[in-house]
């Protein structure tokens, strides 16, 4: 039995209540007395002058507008560096001006190409040198840096260190959500229909697979070539979420008395789930080999090829399937703890995926000739299997139609956000005249205040105590 005495949770605000003369069939989420507790309606010119109190997990489901003002910038990084000429995308000559001359090259960051050494970045366990200068912002790079990686400052990349203190302003835990409703319309044999049953269970299956995926991708591959101490902060604080986002599927499936074995197997026998995964699993196990170091133009496009894998496909598409799914019974008042928890796991991937999307255009503006033809009609591919992957996820989740949802719909969202990501990393969109069909599912980018998204300041976002509009 579960214990609702959890001292996480002693202090926490009391979930939202929805007032009864609601019908079971109603959103939760249409009035704002019912999604925001003690929350004001505030109109569109109060916003701008108000601040608001950020959601926290036990208030129950929030409008995901509200959930996102507190997701931090959207992407800061330009992703198109090279719009004005698109010379640098193809390979560069050595005696590019956007590229360090041979003599230039041979620097202390920098080995000289003729020497045995390897032209791998740092790790951070190099033997202690006595007297070494100290570290200088013009000395950092995202990949392929030689210079210290234990000294956090100066700060080079700003976005970064400020997704990080967002990232920590958001905490949270699973126990401070409460689940008594979701035990009983799980227990109650007519509280759902096996359609339903098969969304929760299917989809605790697919996350709790992934997010192990994705921390064993941070820990096991990315961490060792991003040679940057403030990425590298921000990539900590990444792999803890993912494992608290485990947790939570975990504490789901304990709350309900559900199969374990079923849930956390599951990408071993659900040929759905086990795609996804099998789809992943190569590039994780390419970087983590021990023999893999970037520092040439074939294994650094390797790694920017497996960022995008990672940040903008695993998390940027293959994940919103079941968001939609899962937040769209919350939205009907069915399993509203488990929706919650898959709220905040919405907010914390949505960062994630932000700040991978920033890496990935800061090396681009770094490493130019890597943003190749090849390399981008290779990521299209990529994303547009992955689109036709989700899509035929989404058949296999709900053959019949749930919850107001078909999966032509699903096919339609995907290549809306497919076509997102695309402009996100500086690729054309694939899907001309697609709309969102769920424009309830907002991201940061949708949000009135946001500017376009690679000129944003990030102080204009606050997390944790208070939301400022300026």
């Amino acid at each position: 039995m579960l214990s609702w005495d959890d001292p996480l949770t002693a202090n926490a605000p009391k979930p939202a209540t929805i007032p009864a003369t609601h019908p079971t069939t109603a959103d939760p989420l249409a009035t704002p007395a019912a999604r925001r507790d003690d929350w004001t309606l505030l109109t569109d010119t109060e916003t701008a002058h108000r601040t608001i109190r950020p959601p926290r997990p036990g208030q129950g489901l929030v409008d995901n507008d509200d959930l996102m003002a507190t997701a931090g910038a959207a992407p800061v990084v330009n992703p198109n560096p090279f719009a004005a000429d698109s010379s640098p995308q193809t390979e560069l000559p050595i005696g590019d001006t956007l590229m360090p001359s041979t003599a230039q090259a041979h620097t202390a960051d920098q080995p000289h190409p003729g020497t045995a050494i390897k032209r791998a970045g740092a790790t951070g366990l190099e033997s202690l040198e006595m007297g070494a200068g100290r570290v200088r912002v013009d000395d950092k790079k995202i990949i392929n840096c030689h210079a210290d990686l234990n000294q956090l400052v100066p700060f080079k990349y700003d976005w970064a260190w400020q997704k990080y203190l967002d990232a920590c302003a958001n905490h949270w835990m699973p126990q401070e959500i409460n689940m008594n409703a979701d035990i009983a319309l799980w227990k109650d044999p007519n509280g759902l229909t096996e359609d339903e049953r098969t969304i929760i269970k299917r989809n605790l299956g697919f996350f709790s697979t992934a997010d192990s995926l994705v921390a064993n991708n941070l820990v096991l591959a990315v961490y060792r070539h991003i040679t940057n101490p403030e990425c590298r902060q921000y990539l900590l604080r990444q792999a803890f979420e993912e494992a608290l986002h485990t947790h939570a599927y975990q504490y789901v499936v304990e709350s309900l008395g559900l199969d374990e074995g079923e849930i956390f197997n599951m990408y071993r026998e659900v040929p759905s789930v086990a795609r996804k995964a099998e789809w992943a699993l190569p590039f994780t196990q390419y970087l983590a080999d021990p023999h893999f170091i970037t520092g040439t133009p074939e294994n650094d496009r390797r790694l920017l090829r497996e960022l995008v894998a990672f940040y903008v496909i695993f998390e940027g598409i293959f994940f919103y399937v079941g968001f939609v799914q899962v937040l769209s019974m919350g939205r009907r008042n069915k399993m509203t703890g488990t929706a919650e928890q898959f709220q905040y796991i919405l907010r914390d991937e949505s960062m994630h995926m932000n700040f991978g999307i920033d890496v990935i255009n800061q090396i681009k503006i770094e490493n130019p000739h890597l943003w190749s033809a090849e390399l981008r009609q290779e990521l299209v591919e990529m994303i547009r299997e992955a689109v036709a992957m989700e899509a035929q996820y989404a058949h296999d989740t709900m053959p019949r139609g749930v919850l107001g949802l078909n999966a032509p719909m699903f096919e339609e969202y995907l290549q809306f956000i497919a076509n997102r990501r695309c402009v996100q990393i500086g690729l054309p969109e694939q899907y001309p005249g697609v709309t969102n069909p769920f424009p309830w599912m907002s991201e940061v980018l949708d949000l009135k205040k946001e500017k376009n998204f690679f000129e944003t300041r990030v102080t204009e976002y606050q997390t944790g105590g208070a939301l400022s509009w300026d």
